[in-house]
């Protein structure tokens, strides 16, 4: 199991995941548009095609910060 840090710019949850879920299912069971800003996972940006990875994919064995941060005016 994965403990999960997802922050957004108002909000913080943690949830804890199997470590075969992707990060897109991870996002959408936690309520998280992904679509409106820029998706970081451990400070390093996310491109389109990592969403269907899993965690394991990534290396990650326990625990990660997942950023989803939308540039406003």
């Amino acid at each position: 199991m994965i403990q999960v840090v997802i922050t957004n710019n108002t909000n913080r949850n943690t949830v804890i995941v199997p470590a075969s879920n992707t990060i897109r299912q991870t996002l959408e069971s936690a309520g998280v548009d992904y679509t409106r800003g820029t998706m970081r996972m451990d400070g390093a940006p996310l491109g389109a095609g990592d969403f269907d990875k899993t965690f394991e994919q990534f290396g990650v064995t326990e625990k990660t910060f997942l950023s989803a941060i939308t540039k406003a005016d």
